[in-house]
């Protein structure tokens, strides 16, 4: 027990003695693929239907993965409909135009085919007068079934008795394929699977009349498809998280307020403070409200500000968090320079 509460002490006093707090704030990323700044209108196509080629391959897969044409289609429609939705929404683009009665064909039975021909690319765009081309590839079902009596049976002792309910759960792996195509330079800009998961549950004495029952699949497998879609566009779209830094709250009495301020929100009287204390005649101090500085220049939006206050603070007073941090912002500025390409200006 004196160990227990020896080590709760250390552990306290550890904690009131850290000489940093953690911050949070929103930056923008660059989205993981970058169109070139000439693609303004593109079409949308699908693809994942099989050709008559693998049509028999492709039906056999299906009665093994218990998918059927109807779920298919209707699956496939529904993503390229949440890809189509969310591309109207990014301003780069003038013009989306989905080819739904555009007939293109693919391997299917579950296989991310090989790409499409140039010419037919080329042809494609010539037509609709689109810059690029965005292809739904591959769109696949997979089910599996598990057996088992239904809770209640269970509870009641019932379990594995003829004519008894039977409940059968499905899980349904869903995969969309996409490739983004560009015919001026001839280059895939993309070619990227997702996958997810649906799950459905139903009851009866008749396990194949369980099966039956699964009447909401079909609109499961179309959100799910739809939400796919709409995943694959964010690729191509910047995107904003949270990150943690840490600043200095330990120095001086100045410091105490200064932290005091931040903890309340009032980064501005904060900075005043901390303005104030890079002109210390301690290094120690003036270091760390060089580097406190730097923060308040990330928060302002102001990254080569920010780059400024941490080199003083790493190269002047040898604060060597300011060296990791200096990093972080020299990233965050190589990044600024692809989201311009990108056609986002990051907020401030």
């Amino acid at each position: 027990m004196k160990n227990r509460i020896l080590s709760v002490i250390i552990i306290l006093a550890t904690c009131s003695c850290t000489s940093t707090n953690q911050m949070s704030l929103s930056v923008i990323k660059p989205a993981p693929v970058s169109l070139p700044a000439n693609i303004k209108s593109v079409a949308l196509v699908n693809r994942s239907q099989a050709s008559d080629a693998s049509r028999t391959l492709d039906a056999i897969h299906k009665a093994v993965s218990l998918e059927t044409n109807e779920i298919q289609d209707a699956g496939a429609q529904a993503s390229l409909q949440g890809l189509t939705d969310e591309l109207m929404k990014n301003d780069r683009f003038t013009q989306v135009k989905q080819m739904k009665n555009l007939k293109l064909y693919s391997f299917g039975a579950g296989v991310f085919p090989s790409a499409l021909l140039w010419d037919s690319v080329e042809k494609i765009c010539k037509e609709t007068n689109t810059d690029a081309l965005f292809s739904l590839e591959l769109f696949d079902t997979e089910s599996k079934l598990a057996f088992g009596s239904s809770p209640a049976n269970v509870n009641l002792g019932l379990a594995n008795i003829p004519g008894m309910e039977q409940h059968v759960n499905m899980s349904t792996n869903l995969k969309t394929g996409w490739r983004i195509y560009d015919p001026s330079t001839r280059t895939i800009l993309d070619e990227y699977i997702l996958g997810t998961n649906c799950a459905f549950e139903a009851s009866s004495s008749n396990p194949a009349a369980a099966i039956s029952r699964f009447s909401g699949r079909i609109e499961a497998v179309k959100d799910a498809g739809n939400k796919a879609g709409a995943a694959y566009a964010a690729r191509i779209l910047p995107y904003w998280i949270r990150v943690s830094r840490e600043y200095f709250v330990r120095g001086d009495e100045n410091f105490m307020t200064a932290r005091r301020k931040a903890q309340a929100g009032n980064w501005d009287g904060a900075a005043q403070i901390w303005k104030q204390e890079t002109g210390s005649k301690n290094g120690k101090i003036a270091g760390r409200a060089c580097y406190n500085m730097a923060i308040i220049q990330e928060i302002n939006g102001d990254l080569d500000g920010a780059i400024q206050w941490a080199q003083k603070s790493y190269e002047d007073y040898k604060i060597t968090l300011a060296l990791s941090y200096l990093k972080i912002l020299q990233y965050r500025k190589d990044q600024n320079d692809l989201l311009k390409s990108q056609s986002v200006t990051e907020a401030k």
